[in-house]
């Protein structure tokens, strides 16, 4: 079922680059994955016990599932289904809408909380059976009738359903969210019909929002907020979701993402700043290398905004993550100009397909422990958080490199002191890396690929004074690094 990757696929990738057909197997299998996700959910809902998921909305589900692969045969490549809502064949064939809204970066966090809450899978963790869990559970899974809602929208297909606002907003993903007169969970009920959508709730007028071509809608109601989209980075590219408006864009617990903030709701302030910055992120990306936008251009799917956390500097500095379950979501805050924002999707995006990348080849049988220096992080880091921040670091050390090759005297001594520093980092991390007894042969390849991108850098060195702060700057973090390690380990027996 899962492709396999060629040599030559896997030295680009090593590379930090991709073909567009590398790029594209990997966005295709994370999309068979996605469906996979998807019939997990359905075949443990039907599974589950009662007391967590009645039969009502093991119904709900069943026919909810009908109405998407009703949207999904608008276009060619329907997905198949067996014994009710059973995908057969998960690869992605035409786009339809009902693809479109299951191959969503956000539905996957949205499935993955399905998942834990119905007990199902690692995600489930052995939590107890509780209010609390029933609770969040009915919501998850009512979610699920907004999505086939919207999908049947934008298809076209007339229909008239209930579903239920979230703590007084109802979501219609990509489409926008309506505010209700009440707080809590109330009730809506949305009819479709002629190109628009009329959502009707106890106590409020009638909202009318009116679908445009593709995945937009509008309205002239104060309750309804649209959803947002920036430009394509070319102009042939769709449209990028600017998504501040998902239940399920908030950031997963864990220390990984201990450093960053909550999603931002955007003003129309906010929103500008966004526009501005993106305007001139394609020129910069490019470059950076032609193929930096035709990554980007591939790979990204949607964009989260994240508030600006109190411990980032003025200037350029900004924060941002990926979450692998969210493949193709970039999260991040405002982006401060077109450079910052195009180094951070460089640098996410490598996260994203190193991710994609592993899913689909063994790499290592390093285990979990935490014991590898990284120049980057204070902490010590386990062998697959080495390998996945040094191969984001080596795709900024070769952005930086070539930005700074091509662009004017002003922004080419800052690309040349960032090109020094993230080689520096790389250098130090790659021994480790190169070194580990636990690489499989194609891990090893791999990493292989991944020094030999390095060394050519010195092809086109940075000056000496960047080139020799950068060096400083790597003994100094090695340094505390080491006393840190050596004040936390345990007092010699006596």
């Amino acid at each position: 079922m899962f492709p396999t990757v060629p040599d030559r696929a896997l030295l680009e990738l090593a590379r930090t680059e991709g073909s567009p057909d590398t790029l594209a197997l990997l966005a295709r299998d994370q999309d068979t994955r996605r469906l996979l996700v998807l019939r997990a959910v359905l075949d443990a809902a039907e599974a589950a016990d009662r007391s967590l998921c009645t039969a009502g909305q093991k119904a709900r589900l069943r026919a909810d599932w009908e109405l998407l692969t009703e949207a999904d045969r608008t276009a060619p490549g329907p997905l198949a289904h067996h014994r009710g809502h059973r995908p057969l064949t998960p690869g992605r064939g035409a786009d339809t809408p009902a693809r479109d809204r299951l191959f969503h970066p956000l539905t996957g966090p949205w499935a993955r909380s399905c998942l834990r809450g119905l007990g199902s899978g690692p995600e489930a963790g052995g939590e107890p059976v509780s209010e609390e869990r029933v609770r969040r559970l009915g919501r998850d899974l009512a979610h699920f009738s907004a999505i086939a809602a919207v999908a049947a929208a934008v298809a076209g297909i007339p229909f008239t359903t209930r579903l239920t606002a979230r703590a007084g907003v109802l979501t219609l993903p990509s489409l926008g969210a309506l505010h209700t007169a009440e707080s809590g969970d109330v009730p809506v009920d949305v009819a479709c019909a002629d190109g628009r959508l009329t959502l009707r709730q106890a106590g409020a007028a009638d909202v009318t929002v009116h679908l445009e071509r593709g995945t937009g809608a509008w309205s002239g109601a104060l309750a309804w907020t649209p959803a947002h989209a920036l430009p394509g980075l070319t102009p042939s590219a769709p449209p990028v979701p600017l998504d501040d408006l998902d239940p399920y864009r908030e950031l997963p617990a864990g220390p990984r993402h201990g450093n960053l903030s909550a999603p931002l709701a955007l003003d129309d302030a906010e929103r500008k700043r966004w526009l501005q910055a993106w305007s001139g992120t394609a020129v910069a990306l490019r470059s950076g290398g032609a193929h930096r936008l035709a990554e980007a251009g591939a790979l990204l799917r949607c964009l989260v905004p994240l508030e600006m956390p109190s411990d980032v500097g003025a200037g350029r500095g900004s924060c941002s993550a990926t979450r692998r379950e969210a493949f193709g979501a970039l999260l991040s805050s405002t982006p401060p100009d077109p450079v910052t924002f195009a180094a951070t999707l460089v640098h996410e995006l490598q996260h994203a397909k190193l991710a994609a990348v592993s899913d689909l080849v063994t790499l290592h049988r390093a285990g979990p422990e935490a014991r590898y220096f990284a120049p980057w992080r204070p902490d010590p880091r386990p062998y697959d958080g080495l390998l996945q921040g040094t191969y984001s670091h080596l795709a900024m050390a070769d952005f930086f490199q070539r930005r700074a090759l091509v662009t004017a005297l002003a922004e080419r001594e800052w690309a040349w002191a960032q090109h020094a520093r993230y080689r520096a980092q790389v250098g130090a991390a790659l021994p480790a890396l190169v070194g580990s007894p636990d690489l499989t042969v194609r891990g090893r390849r791999f990493v292989d690929g991944m020094a030999a991108a390095y060394e050519r850098m010195a092809e086109h060195p940075a000056p000496r004074g960047h080139t020799a702060r950068a060096r400083a700057y790597v003994r100094s973090a090695r340094a505390l690094w080491t006393q840190r390690r050596a004040s936390a380990l345990p007092p010699p027996n006596e």
